[in-house]
């Protein structure tokens, strides 16, 4: 009886040793948050790109001086998870000017096409980002794969057009390094996170 049990113990050993290799310890029992872990744990260095901001004027994605910066993917006719994600922004955006913080936060369209400066103006009034500590802006078509794939943003046309895709704020610290990732409602766990990053 002792030996017939002994190949089945041996499988579920390997099993579970294989589980936790493959969860990090346990940590992570989802692909979304192993990508948290391996972001926070080596955090990314970002490109100094230059968007299109929805006034038409480029600036720039990494942070300046000693802010952090809150980016967040979109595409301005999404008529779901963007507009939840943007009330959830706007939500950050009147937390963070009641303290003061040096940050800011962008809505970057990942689809720069049909998300002109006009149709980045129309989503920004709807969630009353001023273009100030929050704007609406778009990469250059060119460099939008590369920053989707440092960021883990997956976006997948759909057949009416639209696009199904994950939302969740990325943190750019003040080194120009992509170092955190929340979702989008996690309001208390990013504004505790830019607290301790000032203390």
């Amino acid at each position: 009886m002792i030996a017939r049990a002994l190949p089945s113990v041996l499988v579920a050993s390997i099993g579970l040793g294989t589980l936790w290799h493959a969860t990090d310890g346990g940590q992570a029992f989802t692909s979304e948050a192993a990508r948290r872990l391996d972001v926070v744990r080596a955090p990314r260095p970002v490109p100094a790109l230059q968007l299109e901001d929805m006034s038409g004027q480029l600036m720039p994605l990494l942070p300046q001086g000693e802010e952090v910066v809150l980016v967040e993917f979109i595409y301005t006719v999404c008529g779901d998870i963007c507009q939840i994600a943007g009330a959830d922004f706007a939500k950050i955006r009147d937390q963070l000017e009641q303290r003061g913080e040096p940050v800011r936060m962008i809505s970057v369209s990942f689809d720069p096409k049909r998300d002109t400066p006009d149709q980045m103006t129309i989503y920004g009034e709807a969630h009353e980002a001023d273009g100030k500590m929050w704007t609406v802006a778009r990469p250059r078509p060119e460099e939008l794969p590369a920053l989707l794939k440092l960021f883990d943003v997956t976006v997948i046309p759909d057949e009416w057009g639209g696009f199904q895709h994950n939302a969740a704020i990325h943190v750019i610290d003040s080194e120009g390094r992509f170092s955190a990732v929340y979702d989008t409602d996690a309001i208390d766990a990013i504004l505790t996170h830019l607290e301790e990053r000032s203390s």
